[in-house]
Parts: structure tokens; sequence; C-alpha cells
């Protein structure tokens, strides 16, 4: 959706199947004598939440896609959604807006189910989840909507990374302090201290009984205990590089395979002699079209090799993920999936010429290069 990918966890499964199994009863309540009236409305009600969930999430990655940060992509999970950034945001402002999207969304859901519910069933909506409730089963759906959202957007609120309370009380305290590393540890301590309120509600809820609650809170706070400390080594790390773009660290000349190439030259000049596994492939003005691999190469029967060029057996599917500006950050490159696959991308400039080739353990000297000292 808006050109952003989304998946699922295999985790979401298990909480799919919770929720439904929760709301069955619940339904069940509302409208008794109708067990299969009760599920389906069950069912309709968690995959709509989780619409409003990725809606949620759209809401992140469509501003963040506007101030010109990539999305790796949504995925959903245990403990709902997370847009994947290829970058952190690089500036209080951006950080603030890509933070505030996703409650403004969800609070325009919230809206909308409660103006549709008052519409339909008028005061009578507001009791819409009692028992022997006059609600009709529309009413009863938006009410849960309603409610499960404002949940939602309230917990989401609270000032603690990595909840968008915590981002947008991190772009505050980076507003003030033109700091973000500093921002960043505040933000993070606010999670850390919600993570140990968490556990400590849950310890309570255990000794009282309450074994499913008890068991949630502690999930819930050791997740965002380790998101917390994760976003504090992360500003450690990316601290090393920032500044530093692509041209700063490429190799610059890599070399590449010219798409009309004959395959049998192709093998003997380039695969034979340096001994990779794949190039990447170059018009005749030099532009990044994709990359070549020897097995390709070799797919094809010997005798046919002469009559045949690179360009006939480039992939061209991944050339996007593969290639990267020459003036991105080196930051960028952390989320890089063509990095993630195949170890390297490919620096362009602005007219998709291939102007060098960064590779991982380039990365890996710049994080390990010593902090300028200030």
């Amino acid at each position: 959706m808006f050109g952003v990918r989304i998946g699922v966890d295999p985790s979401w499964f298990l909480i799919l199947f919770l929720i439904i199994w929760s709301l069955s009863g619940t339904y069940g309540d509302v409208f008794p004598g109708d067990e299969t009236q009760a599920f389906l409305l069950a069912v309709a009600s968690a995959l709509l939440f989780f619409i409003s969930l990725t809606l949620h999430e759209l809401g992140h990655a469509v501003v963040a896609m506007r101030n010109g940060i990539g999305i790796i992509g949504i995925d959903l999970w245990l403990f709902g959604g997370v847009a994947k950034m290829r970058r952190d945001t690089d500036s209080p402002g951006v950080e603030f807006r890509v933070a505030a999207a996703g409650p403004f969304v969800t609070l325009l859901i919230v809206a909308l189910c409660v103006l549709a519910g008052l519409a339909l069933e008028g005061g009578v909506f507001w009791e819409a989840f009692t028992a022997d409730s006059e609600a009709s089963v529309a009413g009863a759906v938006l009410f849960y909507l309603a409610l499960i959202n404002t949940f939602l957007l309230l917990f989401n609120l609270i000032p603690g990374f990595p909840l968008d309370g915590g981002r947008i009380a991190r772009a505050i305290v980076w507003k003030r302090t033109g700091d973000r590393a500093r921002a960043t540890r505040f933000a993070a301590r606010l999670g850390r201290g919600l993570a140990y309120l968490l556990f400590g509600l849950g310890v309570f809820a255990l000794l009282n009984g309450l074994l499913v609650t008890g068991i949630w809170a502690i999930f819930i706070g050791f997740f965002l205990n380790q998101a917390a400390r994760s976003a504090e080594l992360q500003t450690r790390v990316t601290a090393r590089i920032e500044g530093l773009r692509v041209e700063d660290v490429m190799e610059a000349d890599p070399v590449a395979l010219p798409s009309l190439t004959k395959l049998d030259r192709a093998l003997e000049e380039f695969f034979l002699r340096y001994r990779f596994q794949w190039f990447p492939v170059v018009d005749g003005a030099g532009r990044f079209l994709g990359l070549v691999s020897r097995e390709k190469v070799e797919e094809v029967p010997e005798q046919l090799r002469p009559g045949f060029t690179v360009d006939e057996v480039t992939t061209r599917e991944d050339a996007g993920i593969m290639r990267v500006g020459l003036d991105e950050s080196v930051e960028s490159l952390l989320g890089s999936e063509g990095m993630a696959r195949r170890g390297a991308v490919m620096a362009v400039d602005a007219d998709g010429v291939l102007r060098g080739v960064v590779t991982l353990d380039q990365v890996r000297r710049a994080l390990r290069a010593p902090t300028p000292a200030v």
C-alpha cells in the first residue's frame, strides 16, 4: 500500500488467535444464543483492528517517505505493528512529524467509529458491549474498534521509547538541546522506567490471580526494556558515522559488465578472472541496470553462449534495492535490504551512472573508526 510492503511475523497468528478467542466470549455475552455469530463477529473485529493498526503504521511510513526516509516495510507481530525505516530521522521536526503521524491516524479512526456508531445507534451506542444491549451487531463492532483504538492511542502516547510518545519526547528534547544522542538516551530511560513499571504491575497481577494479565504485562515490559536498550546502543553506533556519505566510503570505479558482452567472454574475462560470483551490469552510458551471476551465465548451454549477451540473463528485479545515491548517509545502509542480501550496494549518481560500490566490510570499518573529538 502506497508503495510499502506489508507483512506479518509468525507471532502475529498467536495474538490473532488470542483476540478472536477473547472476543468470542464477549460477543457471546452481548448476543447470547448464537455461538457462530459471536465467532464471526470476533473474527471480523480482530481483522478490522489489525487493519486499523496497519493504517496507524502507514501514517508513520507515508510521513517518513515524504521527508526523504525510505521504508523497508511494515510488519505486524505479537506486540502490534512496526514501520521499519531505512535510517533514523535527521532533525527534531522530522522526528516529531513521523512520530505523531501514527497517533493522528488512530485518533481519526476513533472519531470515525464513534460518529458512525452514534449515527447508527444513537445513545444506545455507549451500551453496545453490555448484556441485553439494544445495539446492532454493526454498532457493537464499531464500539469495539473505537474502544481498542482509544486504548492503542493512549498507550502509544506514553512518553517512553520506543512508543510514539517516547519518540515525541525525544523530538522535544532534541529540539531544546540540539543533541540527538542525548535526546535518545532521555527517551530510552523513560521507556525503561515504563518497562520496570509494567514488570511490577505484572507481578502484582500474578500474585492476585490475574494470570493472563500478569504474563502479558511482563512480556510487554520485557519488550519495551529491550527496545529501549537497543535504541541507546544504536545511537552510540550511528554517532560514529554521523555525517558520512556513501561517496566517502565507497570503492570508486568498480568492475562492471557491459550489458552487450557475450556470455562466453563474460565467463572467461570476468567470472574466471576475478572469481566473483556476480557483477553489476551497465549499459553503454554506464547506467546501472542490475546484477548478473555466474550461475545464470552457466545455465546457458556452452555452445549457445557466444550468441547470448549479458543483458539477456541480467536480474533486474532487485536493481532498486541494490542501488544507493552518492549523497545518501552511510547510516541508511544499516537497514539496506540490498546490503543484507548481497553484502554490497551500488553507488550511483543522479543520472543512475554506476560510480562505486559499498561493501559490508567498508561499513564495518566506518563503524570501527574512532569518533572525531569535538
